[in-house]
């Protein structure tokens, strides 16, 4: 039964993904949904960009649960009632172990619920957390944001602190954070509390660089998804044939990634759909907004949160906000 179970949620997932990428492609402008960047080899490659030099939200981010653990578990501890630390789009949890490892030496009663929407991801969470943290209680969950929050909601009812780090945010245009913040407080109950990673403005150049690198990390973390394209769903992308490019706006703060195509070309997706690009035709590939703190505060306003507290790195160069539902 479990068998069927899993091969019918693959068939499925492997259905959602072909149709999403066959809407994306057949808009006008032509677009990509940027959940679908981590498969196994996409996951790697993240791993590569967040080690780059030029990119600092890594550094940024990591400082702060470093050096102010202690105060973000006070911060959360809420006259230490027992709490599930849910954390969406958990990546390989590099930064939010420090914060586990305070939790747990303070000995606070908390069960961790990673969400992801990759399978690698929460197999390598559930496998090698509980080696490097021997207390750890850890319910891993595979899937989109709000379908496992619904999901944690049905496993307990207890207290919960949703942590939506690294900047995953600005993977939304600024509508689209409020719309989900909008639906993610359907969720949550007083006093339940929301610490969300905002990446902050700052120098263009700066930024740019961290979304157009030299050594070609994050040209190549954009052309995986083609390859996934070919791998999972019959695609014959010649990906030789597409070029990144990123580009920033520091007034709205928006960074944007596209790829280009260099020339005229049809690409078959399965064996019934085919899709037409002319030279230097775009696919708009995903978003990377950028944050003042009073742009911080204008999302998060009318929405029946309250701020807590900001927790910025040495530079002030990102920020974790931390807020609680009224």
């Amino acid at each position: 039964m479990n068998n069927v179970l899993t091969k019918n949620k693959m068939l499925s997932s492997t259905q959602k993904f072909y149709s999403d990428v066959i809407k994306g492609l057949k808009s006008s402008p032509k677009s990509m949904s940027s959940k679908y960047f981590y498969d196994q080899q996409g996951d790697q490659i993240f791993q590569q960009i967040m080690a780059m030099d030029e990119y600092y939200l890594t550094d940024c981010e990591m400082e702060i649960l470093k050096e102010q653990a202690a105060e973000i578990s006070k911060t959360i501890a809420l006259n230490k009632s027992p709490f599930d630390l849910i954390e969406l789009g958990a990546g390989d949890a590099t930064k939010s172990i420090h914060l586990l490892k305070q939790l747990i030496g303070e000995g606070q009663d908390f069960r961790y619920m990673p969400i992801d929407i990759s399978e690698n991801v929460i197999r390598n969470l559930e496998t090698k957390l509980p080696q490097a943290l021997p207390d750890l209680n850890i319910t891993g969950l595979n899937g989109d944001y709000f379908d496992m929050l619904n999901r944690a909601s049905e496993i307990s009812d207890r207290r919960k602190v949703v942590l939506f780090m690294g900047a995953n945010i600005g993977n939304m245009t600024v509508t689209e954070a409020r719309a989900f913040c909008t639906k993610l407080k359907s969720y949550l109950a007083p006093d339940d509390l929301l610490i969300i990673g905002f990446d902050l403005k700052k120098n263009p150049h700066q930024i740019l660089a961290a979304y157009s690198d030299k050594q070609g990390i994050t040209k190549s973390f954009n052309i995986n998804l083609l390859h996934r394209i070919n791998r999972e769903l019959g695609g014959d992308f010649e990906t030789e044939n597409f070029d990144h490019y990123a580009s920033y706006d520091p007034e709205s703060g928006a960074c944007k990634s596209y790829l280009i195509s260099l020339k005229d070309q049809v690409v078959r997706l399965g064996d019934t759909e085919s899709v037409s690009f002319l030279k230097n035709e775009y696919i708009y590939m995903e978003i990377s907004q950028k944050y003042s703190l009073q742009e911080i505060n204008q999302l998060m306003s009318g929405l029946e949160f309250t701020q807590v507290k900001n927790f910025f790195d040495s530079g002030k160069m990102f920020v974790d906000s931390i807020w609680k539902m009224r």
